[in-house]
């Protein structure tokens, strides 16, 4: 309408009045050139306070029209007085509101031309009221069809005039109301606030309005509602009606409120579940497209899982080069088939064995995958290994079987030895305290009447030769039953080897080559140095014959920990640090059934008249005697490994000074020893010896009778006892005999201490052990060397 006018036209619109005029306002406005279309008014009519003052009015919402105004028209140069009549009418939007403004100007100074104008402006003008008319009835079926519950305030009465969504929305089916009813429908909480900025709004110069509330619904219960609405005034500026709408935001509050919660729990079990989580997004690279992937999102539990720290924005190319392809093909055949997976691989980078699963992050267009997975390395390896245990399960069960079968054996042994041990100790018991009775008088015999006769001492010679020999077949018997009385103390069996090294070359003869491979700082253990090396001499004796043709015998020294898998297959052997010492030969070697046989008393490979068959058992009661345990492998034509494993002990033995041998000093009758054997035999020829040495004896049958000797001869100094006597032994009687006389002196005189406990926790000076039997010197010696002891 406005371009196709002959007469001057021009429209403004919004807050700046950008104008836009047709061609024949070009005349009128000396300002008016094409290219100032769209600019404000004021760039546009320059200072035509005429027009600028129609324009103001009209925008407060009332049409204007006046007529024969004198108006300046022209350039500058060229500028004359015309007469216009000239009407403006306001512009709504389709809420109502006043937005801009249409005016028309035509000239009056030719009443011919003004009346031919007002005819088309009339034309006009009905034109225009047609439209507004059009307008109000859209703006009418628009507040009908609307889902927004609209409402016209009249600000004079009261009356709010509500659409068809004040039902559907709420339930109530009214079409006018009070502004009163509208305020008390409003939460009594959120009441105070939006009455009191309405009217801020209302009673000010402002036009818009808006707020938030929750408003009474007709069922009881609250709607969450954003109301906005426009202050329409007169041209005074008084305000007249009021237009808005209220929007129901309760489904959309409560679907951001689950939104929120539903980004809290996604949050939560991102931050807190023990499994990795990623989300992986594919991008083009060198390697063609969809090639590379970039780490968009990872929770903490990635790097505990995976292994890798600090993913998000690194690609798997540069994370893993040498394994990325293959992770790239799996994740981009569920972003083009959108097939979720699970799979299990391994990440080759960190050596962690993952179970995963993928799924695509629709839609597709963003390129991106979810990624779930945990480290089941550990889980994986039970499975291999599981696995290869079933592979090898007939394997398992026969060696199940065979060990079985060997601890069964090993059972079996060790209550057959344990058997012959207590057999073969009690043996030793009486066998000692008969030798003792023959040696001890064979003793005697030769001092009192063999003197001077060379054949009579010969035969007492042999005599005593066969007592020596039957005491070391009773030593043998019981170390073989565990049942020796030992004196252990801390040895470094580097030295005790390296000091049997000549002895041991002398034993081997010249057919076999001896050497010692000894490792360095071997640690102290805690053994009968004695004892050890007769164990070790016998081992070596027993490889000289096993090489009658020659060969080689090694002795190696050395630390080890045998761990719980080797303990478990020896007897009540205990896990720990130990010394081993491994006697090693070049000889005939002993075939399955000879070894399982070794240890067994009186077992013998030999010829009869070349062993008595102790010679093994004896090494195995000694070493399991001190704590250890005995291995011996071997086979026929490839030698024999004896490995003797000695528990460790922490303290280092101290330097030992051997005194000088000194001639035995007798006694005198001022020094009193009480004997006490329950053998008679043993006692009389006893008592005989400490008399023939020179001192004062008492002799007692038993415990009590040595009591009460020594409580009739308190100058008693020195108590020489049998360990096993009926009611009291010999500890009991030394304990008891202490506890009186807290000087006396004790010397133990045993072939077998049973299960007697000779030594307290606590060393006792005054206390010796002397085996049965012994040589009347030794006898003298050990006398004399308590009875001197301060």
């Amino acid at each position: 309408m406005l371009v196709d006018s002959p007469l001057p036209m021009w429209l403004t619109w919004g807050d700046s009045c950008a104008t836009i005029y047709n061609e024949a306002c070009c005349r009128l406005f000396r300002k008016g050139q094409p290219h100032l279309l769209g600019a404000p008014l004021d760039d546009v009519i320059g200072d035509w306070p005429e027009v600028r003052s129609l324009v103001l009015e009209t925008m407060r919402g009332k049409g204007l029209c006046r007529k024969d105004r004198p108006l300046a028209i022209g350039q500058p140069e060229d500028r004359q007085i015309a007469w216009f009549t000239v009407s403006g009418t306001p512009l709504r939007d389709e809420k109502g509101a006043v937005r801009g403004t249409i005016c028309t100007a035509w000239e009056t100074s030719d009443n011919a031309r003004s009346r031919q104008w007002l005819a088309e402006h009339e034309a006009e003008v009905a034109r225009r009221d047609a439209q507004v008319r059009e307008a109000a009835e859209r703006y009418r079926l628009a507040r009908l069809a609307a889902n927004d519950a609209i409402w016209d305030w009249r600000l004079g009465d009261g009356h709010v005039i509500w659409n068809q969504a004040l039902a559907t929305l709420f339930g109530y089916d009214l079409e006018q109301t009070s502004a009163d009813w509208w305020i008390e429908h409003i939460h009594p909480d959120d009441r105070a606030a939006i009455d009191e900025s309405i009217h801020q709004v209302i009673k000010g110069d402002g036009v818009n309005w808006s707020g938030e509330y929750r408003f009474l619904r007709a069922d009881g219960s609250y709607a969450e509602i954003f109301d906005r609405g426009a202050v329409l005034r007169d041209a005074g500026g008084a305000p007249v009606r009021m237009i808005g709408a209220m929007i129901d935001l309760t489904e959309r509050k409560a679907a951001e409120r689950a939104l929120r919660e539903s980004e809290r729990l996604f949050r939560t079990l991102f931050e807190s579940i023990d499994e990795g989580f990623c989300v992986i997004e594919f991008i083009d690279g060198p390697h063609g497209p969809l090639s590379d992937y970039v780490h968009v999102m990872a929770n903490p539990a990635y790097a505990l899982n995976a292994g890798i720290e600090n993913v998000v924005g690194q690609r798997v190319r540069d994370m893993v080069p040498l394994e990325a392809e293959g992770w790239v093909q799996i994740y981009r055949r569920v972003l083009v088939t959108g097939e979720p997976i699970r799979f299990e691989r391994e990440l080759e980078h960190t050596g962690r064995h993952l179970e995963l699963a993928a799924l695509r992050i629709e839609p597709a267009e963003r390129r991106q995958v979810a990624v779930l997975f945990q480290d089941i390395t550990t889980r994986h390896r039970a499975e291999v290994a599981l696995r290869e245990l079933n592979d090898a399960l007939e394997q398992r069960v026969t060696a199940e079987v065979d060990k079985r079968t060997r601890i069964e054996d090993a059972l079996h042994q060790a209550r057959k030895m344990e058997a012959v041990g207590q057999l073969t100790g009690g043996i030793a018991h009486d066998f000692n305290n008969m030798l003792a009775v023959i040696s001890n008088a064979l003793e005697l015999m030769g001092r009192r009447f063999a003197a001077g006769d060379d054949r009579t001492l010969g035969y007492l010679g042999l005599a005593k030769s066969g007592v020596s020999r039957a005491s070391q077949l009773t030593q043998r018997l019981l170390a073989f039953s565990r049942q020796q009385p030992l004196h252990p103390r801390p040895v470094l069996v580097n030295e005790l080897v390296t000091g049997m090294s000549e002895l041991l070359g002398h034993s081997l003869g010249g057919g076999i080559v001896f050497d010692t491979v000894l490792a360095a700082d071997v640690w102290p253990t805690y053994v009968d140095p004695g004892q050890l090396e007769n164990i070790i001499l016998n081992l070596a004796v027993n490889a000289r014959d096993a090489m009658e043709r020659g060969g080689r015998l090694t002795i190696e020294t050395s630390n080890c920990v045998l761990d719980e898998r080797f303990a478990l297959a020896e007897e009540d052997l205990v896990p720990g640090p130990y010394v081993m010492i491994s006697i090693r030969d070049t000889g005939t070697g002993m075939s399955k059934e000879v070894l399982s046989k070794a240890f067994d008393p009186f077992f013998t490979t030999k010829e009869p008249g070349r062993g008595t068959g102790l010679g093994l058992s004896q090494v195995y009661g000694f070493i399991r005697q001190s704590g250890g345990q005995v291995r011996i492998d071997s086979e026929p034509g490839r030698g024999t490994v004896v490995n003797l494993y000695l528990p460790h002990h922490a303290d280092k033995p101290e330097k030992e000074n051997k005194p000088k041998a000194a001639a035995v000093k007798r006694g005198d009758a001022s020094e009193t020893i009480l004997v006490t054997d329950d053998e008679e035999d043993v006692r009389i020829l006893l008592a005989d010896m400490l008399t023939h040495l020179g001192y004062r004896v008492h002799a007692a049958e038993g415990g009590a009778a040595a009591l009460r000797i020594l409580d009739a001869h308190p100058d008693i100094q020195l108590l020489v006892t049998d360990v096993l006597m009926p009611e009291m032994n010999g500890r009991e009687l030394a304990d008891e005999a202490l506890q009186r006389h807290p000087n006396l002196k004790v010397l133990f005189i045993t072939g077998y201490v049973g299960n007697v406990l000779l030594a307290n926790e606590e060393p006792e000076q005054n206390v010796h052990v002397m085996d049965k039997p012994f040589a009347m010197a030794d006898l003298a010696q050990r006398v004399r060397a308590l009875l001197d002891q301060s």
